[in-house]
């Protein structure tokens, strides 16, 4: 599925929460990897507003991407956000939403 570029040039960002590992299968543990490079991924929230609007997002990262300590109320920069729907199906019941992925996040000087 083709993904979407997300312009922030504009746009004031915060941490909502803190990055946590995101798991590849909740029963075991098991970590979700970067497919192309191997990183383990982490889920952090951003809190972005702009024009008057305010969302938050659940940005999935590889680990190389942030530096420790992002914690909520940090403003922060975002590099290479994207969006890509997706649609699947569990325990015979339809799923669809909207995905977003960055290359790193960096706290903002």
């Amino acid at each position: 599925m083709p993904s979407f570029k997300i312009d922030l040039s504009t746009a004031v960002v915060f941490v909502a929460t803190a990055p946590v590992p995101k798991l590849a299968n909740v029963k075991t543990g098991e970590r979700a990897m970067d497919r192309e490079t191997g990183a383990p991924l982490s889920t952090v929230g951003l809190l972005v507003s702009d024009e008057g609007e305010g969302n938050l997002y659940q940005v999935t990262i590889p680990e190389t991407g942030y530096q420790d300590g992002l914690a909520p109320g940090i403003p922060v920069r975002v590099t290479g956000l994207k969006a890509r729907d997706w649609e699947n199906e569990f325990q015979g019941q339809k799923r669809h939403g909207i995905s977003f992925r960055a290359i790193a996040i960096t706290t903002a000087a």
